[in-house]
This record gives C-alpha cells, sequence and structure tokens, in this order.
C-alpha cells in the first residue's frame, strides 16, 4: 500500500497522545497526580496537542476534507466511522478532567479513568481499520491490534515521563511503563515480521483466480495499457534488502536505544535525566516513523494480482 504520510503522521502522534492521556487519566483516577496548575497545562496542551496534530494531518490526503464529518456517521460497520466518534467523543471526558485540573485544582478521578478508557478505545479502532481488512494479509492478522497498543504505550510513557522531568511539582515518573512498552513492542514487531516473512497463506494468482486446480497461471496482457490508481496505491514496491535494513532502524532507533536511555536516565539526576529522555524521545519517534512506513509499503491489496503480482 502506498504510505502516505499524512497517514503516517496522524497514526504515530496521535497513538503517543493517546498513550499520554491514557496515562494521565489512569494515574489520576489512582489519585496518583498532583493537581498543580501550570504541570497541568503543559500536559494537556502536550498530550492533545499531539492528538490533534495527528488528528489534523489524517486529512490532508483526502480530495475533500470539508466532507470528513461523513465518515462519522458508518460507526455501526465502520471501523474508521468508529474511530472517528471514539476520537471526537475522547475531547469530552477529556476536557473536563482539564477543567477540574486546572482551573478547579483538583483531579476528577472518574473523568480521567473515562477519558482513558476513550483514548485506548481510539486506538484500538485505528487499529482494527486495518486489522480488518481481509484483502489485505500484512494486515488482517492478530499481530496489528497489540502491536498497535503496545507502541502507543512506549511513545506516550516516554512523553509523560519527560513532562514529569521538566515540570515543577511533584508527578508520576512512567519509566516502567515505558521500558515494559519498548519490550513489547521489540517483541510484537520481530513477530509481525516473522509472520510476514513466513508467507504460509498468501494469496496467489492461483488462488484468487481459482484456477490453480488446471495449472500455473500467469498473465497474458495487462489490465491497462499504463500504470492506474490500483498499481500505485495498492500495491507498492520495496526491495526485501532496503525493508530489511529498515526494520532493523524500527528496532534499533524506535526500541533499542530508547530502552538504554531510558535506563540511564533513571540513575541520573534531574537535568541529565532530561536531556536523555529527550534523546529517548527523539530516536522513538525515528523509529515509530520508519516502522510506520514499513508497515504501509510492506501490505499488498489482492487486487495486484491481477496486474502480474506473484503473490499479496
Amino acid at each position: 500500500m502506498h504510505p502516505a504520510f499524512s497517514v503516517i503522521l496522524f497514526t504515530c502522534a496521535s497513538g503517543g497522545g493517546y498513550a499520554m492521556l491514557a496515562l494521565l487519566g489512569l494515574f489520576g483516577w489512582v489519585g496518583a497526580i498532583d493537581p498543580d496548575s501550570t504541570s497541568g497545562w503543559i500536559a494537556f496542551v502536550w498530550a492533545l496537542g499531539m492528538i490533534a496534530s495527528g488528528l489534523v494531518s489524517s486529512t490532508l490526503h483526502l480530495g475533500h476534507p470539508e466532507r470528513v464529518w461523513r465518515a462519522l456517521t458508518q460507526w455501526r460497520t465502520s471501523w474508521l466511522s468508529r474511530e472517528g466518534v471514539l476520537a471526537v467523543f475522547t475531547f469530552i471526558p477529556a476536557g473536563l478532567y482539564a477543567i477540574g485540573w486546572l482551573f478547579g485544582g483538583a483531579i476528577w478521578g472518574w473523568w480521567g479513568l473515562l477519558a482513558a478508557l476513550s483514548a485506548i478505545g481510539t486506538v484500538c479502532a485505528t487499529a482494527m481499520i486495518y486489522a480488518s481488512l481481509k484483502p489485505v494479509r500484512a494486515w488482517n492478522n492478530r499481530w496489528v491490534l497489540p502491536g498497535y497498543l503496545a507502541m502507543g504505550l512506549a511513545s506516550g510513557a516516554l512523553w509523560l515521563t519527560l513532562w514529569a522531568e521538566i515540570v515543577p511539582a511533584s508527578q508520576p515518573r512512567a519509566y516502567d511503563f515505558a521500558l515494559i512498552g519498548l519490550g513489547l513492542s521489540a517483541f510484537l514487531k520481530q513477530r509481525y515480521w516473522r509472520f510476514l516473512d513466513s508467507n504460509p497463506h498468501a494469496a496467489t494468482a492461483e488462488s484468487a483466480t481459482g484456477l490453480g486446480r488446471i495449472g500455473k497461471v500467469r498473465m497474458l496482457a495487462a489490465p491497462h495499457t499504463e500504470e492506474n490508481y490500483l498499481q500505485k496505491e495498492m500495491g507498492f514496491r520495496i526491495a526485501r534488502k532496503h525493508a530489511e535494513k529498515l526494520r532493523a532502524i524500527a528496532l534499533v532507533a524506535g526500541f533499542g536505544v530508547p530502552a538504554i536511555l531510558t535506563l540511564l536516565a533513571m540513575l541520573m539526576p534531574d537535568i541529565v535525566a532530561i536531556v536523555l529522555l529527550v534523546l529517548a524521545v527523539l530516536s522513538n519517534a525515528v523509529g515509530t516513523l520508519t516502522e510506520r512506513w514499513l508497515f504501509f509499503a510492506e501490505a499488498k491489496h489482492t487486487v495486484t494480482l491481477y496486474y502480474g503480482a506473484e503473490a499479496a
């Protein structure tokens, strides 16, 4: 599939933002947050800013962004619509949670819990948009949903820990959550890539046409005289050696380096810890963007089988 940068930015920014919001809500629910207004402003501008920037970027690849509201009307059958509804709804409990923190000097824990559950639900809906697509084998598997959640947790926890180190009030760190998220992300992505490489049930021209019982199926003439929309959008080509290099970059920059820097930050004084966490966040961002680009680039729709692809 064509890796549109607007969608890549959306999934990375909003995933980290929703995870940070979820952690803020859960910490507030258990009473671990100090209702300091300065730290509250930084937290909500940080988290909601990432979410909003991601949502705005997701509309950039649309031909008519002014019609985006129509995507919210099919929530009974469409994961895309459910994602939109949950994304909008999350701002309600998050806004009320923020009002209590910023203007009331109190942590309204139940609103924090509802904001956390809504944020988690939104990330799940985003993952299910892809995991529910049966014609795309690279997405229609059990590794996509937990991978999205783990990578969101890693990014959000790193951002939250950096915030807690910077703000003047004493706020809960999320070192443990960050390390768990990074470890899970590395494990799940390796399992996901192993699944792609094993290729046990890949669709072929024989299975797509139903002519496999006769013999090998080959294309005698192309359906079109030049490349069309389907070939550009649903059959992106990437060489295996390049994919392997990018996978290594995603693992090392996205998970390995941030984990080492996070462990070091736990042992260092505040200023040094902040510098290490900034580097961890930047490294994770590079790795996450690389992984998400690969997530789209390595996926092929079965329609490409009718244009000469050997497997999808």
